[in-house]
């Protein structure tokens, strides 16, 4: 698409919805984290439990990434998108109807399903809207609002609702009204722009192999980094609220001011990290944000039961590594995509990340929290940041800005997106 052709109000209009619907997605799914205190008493389970229901949506949402990204480049995107907001909202109000740990269990899988199938789709729409030179700062506005409402609100919202609520269950029951209403604004509003693209349209005669994303450089390193991005973070969101209530012995109403923290962070990192990728590049953005995050995590672990210390540093743990998601799974899969791959990448990289990452880790950490103490779950999340560093070394230049520095006469606002090998 040209400057001349771009449709700016749309492109506006499509962040605004897509960003509603993943505050969304980020709200149903870690509503369960602020609310493990309370349904462990009533329920019975115990922290390896805790990981198992953070873990299962992780790998259902990631296996499902993988799986949809191809179908939404084949379909389009706007039957999916409406079709899973409408079914991962109902089955997080089914959650306020849970007897036990096994029908927990069932409804997190489903979840992650239905939210997996969302990603890719709702990523590779706000691509399709947005200007190349605007893809990360775009991108990152949208995957904020997942940190956003889902860590950062959640928290003090669930805290606040079992004040006037008889119950954890009616907390749960109320979450999917809002995903209701979006869910109509999204098939009102969004078009499906897909098939009447003019690349697109020249790419029907090619024969797309999801294969390709094997053999593209950058999908790998931004999967294996994503990987050990998610193995910190969402050990960090999981774990955390517990441990500052077990280990550091903060009141329920304190705790849920703190964890915010990792919620507030991770938005000004989703769109802070991305954006500013777009002028100093994808590279030394991922670089540094590693190397933040694993100094703060650091500090973060050998701070006492101070809320304000607490705070500030778990905000700027956050602010690093969900940024790194946001920027590996946004512009830096968008711009590794074959062509007519775009989903299909996005998938790729945020679904392996969620398998392993966001599935396994958050079980591994529960494991250790139960056999070695709530504590060592942070030395998890700080060895994974580690590793993430060692890893982004590897990627490849691929921001429009930068690249047309590097490449005399080049178009930054028209270049259709790269493939870094």
């Amino acid at each position: 698409m040209t400057t001349s052709h771009h449709d700016i109000g749309y492109e506006r209009k499509t962040l605004v919805l897509l960003g509603l619907g993943f505050g969304l997605v980020g709200f149903d799914r870690w509503l369960m984290a602020p609310m493990f205190p309370y349904m462990m008493k009533d329920l019975g389970l115990d922290y390896s439990q805790l990981g198992s229901l953070i873990g299962v949506l992780g790998v259902a949402w990631g296996i499902w990434s993988i799986v949809m990204g191809p179908v939404s480049d084949r379909i389009g995107r706007k039957k999916i998108l409406v079709a899973t907001m409408i079914v991962f909202s109902v089955l997080s109000s089914l959650a306020g109807f849970a007897a036990g740990f096994s029908s927990l269990l069932l409804l997190r899988a489903a979840m992650g399903v239905a939210e997996g199938a969302f990603t890719p789709a709702s990523l590779a729409a706000n691509s399709e809207a947005s200007r190349p030179t605007r893809r990360g700062l775009n991108q990152g506005l949208q995957l904020s609002m997942i940190p956003l409402v889902g860590l950062g609100f959640a928290p003090i919202a669930a805290t606040q609702l079992l004040r006037i609520l008889p119950s954890w269950h009616w907390v749960f029951m109320i979450s999917a009204v809002p995903g209701l209403i979006v869910s109509v604004l999204i098939w009102r509003l969004l078009q499906e722009r897909t098939r009447g693209n003019a690349s697109f349209a020249a790419q029907g005669t090619m024969k797309m192999q999801w294969t390709q994303l094997l053999r593209t450089r950058n999908v790998l390193v931004a999967t294996a980094a994503i990987v050990c991005a998610m193995g910190g973070i969402f050990v960090i969101g999981a774990m955390v609220p517990t441990y500052l209530v077990g280990v550091l012995h903060l009141d329920p109403r304190t705790m849920g001011l703190v964890a915010s923290a990792i919620g507030f962070g991770g938005f000004a990192g989703s769109f802070a990290l991305p954006g500013i990728s777009d002028y100093v590049g994808r590279r030394p953005t991922a670089l540094f944000g590693f190397a933040a995050a694993t100094l703060l995590l650091y500090c973060f672990a050998r701070s006492g039961p101070n809320p304000q210390m607490l705070f500030a540093l778990l905000f700027g743990v956050s602010l690093f590594s969900i940024g790194l998601l946001s920027l590996l799974s946004g512009p830096v899969a968008t711009e590794a995509a074959p062509l007519g791959l775009v989903a299909s990448a996005i998938g790729f990289v945020s679904g392996v990340g969620e398998t392993f990452g966001g599935g396994v880790a958050p079980v591994i950490a529960g494991f250790i929290a139960q056999h070695f103490g709530l504590a060592r779950t942070l030395d998890f999340a700080f060895y994974s940041l580690i590793a993430g560093a060692g890893v982004a070394v590897l990627l490849v230049e691929t921001a429009p800005r930068r690249r047309s520095r590097a490449r005399p006469g080049g178009d930054a606002v028209a270049a259709p997106f790269t493939q870094a090998r």
